[in-house]
């Protein structure tokens, strides 16, 4: 009798129990890589850099809000680069000409906010952009519009502010990689989710 027990306990209520808990979530998984980041000494660096493809980075000790999301997607063996840069080359059009570009640029291409807003369109969940904390969950992706132009992305994790009612954001806003509490700090323009 006790052995029937156990049995059913291992074989069916643990695996629920960690389903129920997020720990076989993609999205608690990404949420997780990305609180990894904020460990990492990162100088904010916009500079164009020349890196290899696929699976390319800047230097590690650099980056800036874009290079969050490439390396917390990478952790979990996606490669925004690769990914990015081979719908762009093949929907070229789709993509914004900010910077009059007529072809792609594998060093680049990934590490533009407009880029990674579009691919994530195209190939992800778009969630609505609202003021309900509720809307906002460990793995979304969010975008906002810092004015003068100037477009920023970053990562909802799992941990909340001090008073319990928001997720905090990863992101590189000039400081390096570090965990906020910045979610309604600037206008949203953009809420993703991707795997």
């Amino acid at each position: 009798m006790l052995v029937k027990r156990l049995f059913y306990i291992i074989v069916f209520l643990v695996p629920a129990f960690f389903t129920a808990v997020g720990q076989d979530n993609f999205y608690e998984r990404l949420a997780d890589s990305t609180l990894v980041l904020i460990k990492q000494q990162v100088q904010y660096d916009p500079s164009y850099f020349r890196i290899p493809y696929p699976n390319g980075d800047v230097p590690a000790n650099k980056g800036v809000c874009t290079d969050v999301i490439i390396r917390a997607y990478r952790k979990l063996g996606i490669d925004l680069q690769k990914k990015v840069h081979e719908d762009m080359k093949a929907n070229f059009d789709k993509y914004p000409k900010a910077w009059r570009m007529k072809t792609t640029d594998t060093n680049i291409d990934h590490r533009r906010v407009p880029n990674l807003m579009t691919f994530f369109s195209r190939h992800g969940t778009v969630k609505k952009k609202s003021s309900d904390i509720k809307d906002y969950v460990p793995g979304d992706i969010v975008c906002w519009d810092l004015g003068r132009g100037i477009k920023h992305i970053g990562i909802v994790v799992n941990k909340k502010s001090i008073d319990g009612q928001r997720y905090l954001i990863v992101h590189n806003i000039g400081r390096g990689q570090v965990l906020e509490d910045c979610l309604f700090a600037f206008s949203i323009i953009g809420h993703y989710q991707y795997k």
